[in-house]
């Protein structure tokens, strides 16, 4: 059985589902640089005590390996973890598994691999078409340290969609070293929830203060910020021709929640239902809820998981051009739109073509579900099992 060793910054929700499906096929075992995402923490932005409400550490073997940093933002030299080399040397892996070049731990791991002869495997995030945006004598210098020296001593890439494959092929890595593992949730959760709620819709509206005739457009995303373009599709619900029947539910709070505020309360619009803090568990009851899901994000959505969940649940979805899933999860037209980012116009049609036509969200949504069945856990297990 092959052994494979996983370092990555802290139990990630999504990719902890991946872990415990290799767990079943070969011999793994994760190693974090923290223990972020285990232990409460106060998020300044919610201003209370944030914490997963589901299992991050069953399934598979794991271990915490000590951080000889202080930092906690997520910079360079906030993950130092010196004990990498004597994992490397003791555990004899057949292969490892990397997740970014982000930290220095990262670069621990890998140089200490590239110098024994460990074969690595990356499954990194990157969208081709937020490189694009990047200076150019930033991308001038990572094609030369990235695409000419560290990349052509990785054995193997995991690409998690179209625009990281775009992104990967930009850097000069040979098709020969490309094995898609496409960018997954636990389906089943969602579409099992799906089942079990949706006949309980009226009661879902009911908790969460929706009226129950609306059409129910559901922001993407956990909080109001500058990166997911909140402000945007609040713009956009402005503009809708007056509609009764159009509510938009905006999810968590953040950095634009006053201005978001302060912009609904001197236009006077109407219809807008803020949740606040919203934990995993209870996702799938405002998707169900919902009639459309909207992710206007900008730069920096490498993927944007919210679209698979929406999808599970039988929803249409909206996204602009440079949220990293739309090009493998929205098919334009057939379960949903793409819009470029920023345009205001463009995305206030789009919603309103779907609040008009109930016949249309439907199929949308019949359609959203059958393309996110592929998306899979199992078949990133697969793929993974396969590249070693």
């Amino acid at each position: 059985m092959k052994r494979l060793g996983i370092f990555i910054s802290h139990p990630i929700p999504y990719h902890i589902l991946v872990y415990r499906e290799l767990a079943r096929r070969i011999d793994l075992k994760v190693f974090f640089y923290s223990r972020f995402g285990v232990e409460k923490y106060f998020d300044p932005q919610f201003k209370k005590e944030i914490s997963w409400d589901i299992p991050l550490l069953d399934g598979y073997q794991y271990v915490f390996l000590k951080n000889r940093s202080p930092g906690k933002n997520f910079s360079f030299w906030d993950f130092i973890n010196f004990d990498i080399l004597k994992v490397l040397k003791q555990e004899k892996f057949d292969a490892v598994l990397l997740n970014s070049w982000s930290y220095a731990s990262d670069w621990i791991a890998l140089f200490f691999c590239l110098f024994s002869r460990i074969p690595v495997l990356f499954r990194v995030e990157n969208a081709y078409i937020h490189e694009l945006q990047k200076p150019k004598w930033k991308i001038y210098l990572k094609k030369i340290v990235l695409g000419k020296f560290i990349f052509s001593f990785v054995n193997t890439f995991l690409y998690i969609g179209e625009q990281n494959r775009k992104f990967l092929r930009y850097y000069e890595v040979p098709e020969r070293k490309l094995f898609p593992a496409l960018y997954c949730i636990e389906n089943d959760r969602f579409a099992n929830a799906y089942d079990r709620l949706c006949s309980k819709r009226r009661e879902l509206r009911d908790k969460w203060d929706i009226p129950q005739d609306a059409v129910v457009i559901f922001s993407g995303g956990t909080k109001l910020s500058r990166k997911k373009r909140s402000m945007d599709l609040i713009r956009a619900f402005a503009d809708l021709p007056t509609d009764p029947k159009a509510v938009l539910v905006l999810i968590g709070e953040g950095e634009l929640k006053e201005e978001a505020r302060a912009y609904i309360k001197e236009r006077k619009i109407r219809n807008i239902v803020f949740t606040g803090f919203v934990n995993y568990s209870e996702m799938p009851e405002l998707y169900i809820a919902s009639d459309i899901l909207v992710l206007p994000s900008g730069a920096g959505e490498t993927w944007g998981v919210v679209v698979n969940e929406a999808m599970c649940c039988r929803l249409p979805v909206i996204v602009s051009d440079l949220v990293g899933s739309g090009e493998d999860l929205v098919h334009n037209g057939e379960n949903g739109f793409v819009f470029k980012c920023g345009d205001i116009t463009e995305l206030t049609k789009n919603i309103q073509a779907l609040v008009g036509d109930e016949n249309m969200r439907r199929r949308f949504g019949e359609k959203s579900f059958e393309i996110v069945k592929k998306y899979s856990c199992s078949a990133v297990a697969e793929a993974i099992e396969k590249a070693l």
